[in-house]
């Protein structure tokens, strides 16, 4: 939309303003010759700026709008990305500023990525890029244009779970369930990284691995001391992931009262 110049017009008034310069320029008591003079020595740039404060819940919510192809007038600095996602290339519309995970769970509808802290401290969103376990709140989605992210929905078959998910059922690694698609993400991760030779601060002769590093419950535990269970899962994950690594199968550490044991625990 064209906007006639405000310094070749005789009234401030026939100048165009957005909603949001209008806002600014009366809440700052400008109007008439007053508006006119400070339009003829402030930058659209500046104006930008000072319209920052402005925009409201109502227009953020616009930009990340539940629609995939939302027009380019409902975004703040819109760039083009192409998302390839679990094996499929998603074209999105998006804010520059906006993280893979508001991408991935207000975009493209993949929630069983979590928002939990939302500060990189929890590892809830934790979801694999090129086969790397990365934090998706702490990343921009544009950055991850032309790379293969896996989220949880991109682990199982199309009639088999993932052998992690499938332990971690068995092993009852799990409670609330809230943490669950970031810790099997970081643990299928975690796997490819021991199998490479990637080394933790625990790891033992450093200079001697080159590959295939056999997972200690240490190894385990400090390598996924990243993501947090509030509920207390810890035992039955590090059985999960051993399994996995190792092929072979392991008995559960845990199993379901009897009625006896019941009885007893209620008169105690």
């Amino acid at each position: 939309m064209n906007k006639i110049d405000p310094w070749d017009s005789p009234n401030a008034n026939d100048r165009q303003l957005s909603v949001d310069e209008a806002k600014i320029l009366d809440q700052l008591g400008l109007t008439g010759d007053s508006r006119r003079k400070f339009l003829s020595r402030v930058s659209a740039a500046s104006l930008s700026v000072l319209a920052s404060p402005f925009f409201t819940a109502e227009v953020f919510g616009k930009a990340i709008s539940n629609n995939p192809a939302a027009s380019p007038e409902e975004l703040l600095n819109v760039i083009l990305v192409d998302l390839r996602v679990n094996d499929t290339v998603k074209p999105l519309q998006l804010d520059s500023r906006m993280t893979l995970l508001d991408a991935l769970r207000e975009r493209l509808q993949l929630t069983g990525t979590k928002k939990g802290c939302d500060h990189g401290q929890c590892g809830a969103c934790t979801v694999m890029i090129d086969g790397k376990r990365k934090l998706s709140c702490l990343t921009l989605a544009a950055t991850c244009k032309g790379k293969e992210i896996t989220t949880i929905e991109g682990l199982a078959g199309e009639d088999d779970l993932h052998p992690m998910q499938a332990a971690f059922l068995k092993h009852d690694g799990f409670q609330c369930g809230y943490c669950t698609p970031g810790q099997i993400c970081s643990a299928v991760a975690l796997l490819d990284e021991a199998k490479e030779g990637e080394a933790s601060y625990v790891t033992e002769a450093v200079g001697e691995i080159k590959e295939d590093i056999q997972l200690s419950e240490e190894e385990i535990r400090e390598r996924m001391s990243g993501n947090i269970c509030r509920c207390g899962a810890y035992n039955n994950i590090v059985q999960a992931i051993m399994e996995v690594q190792s092929g072979e199968e392991t008995p559960a550490r845990w199993e379901f009262a009897s009625a006896e044991q019941m009885k007893k625990a209620k008169s105690s």
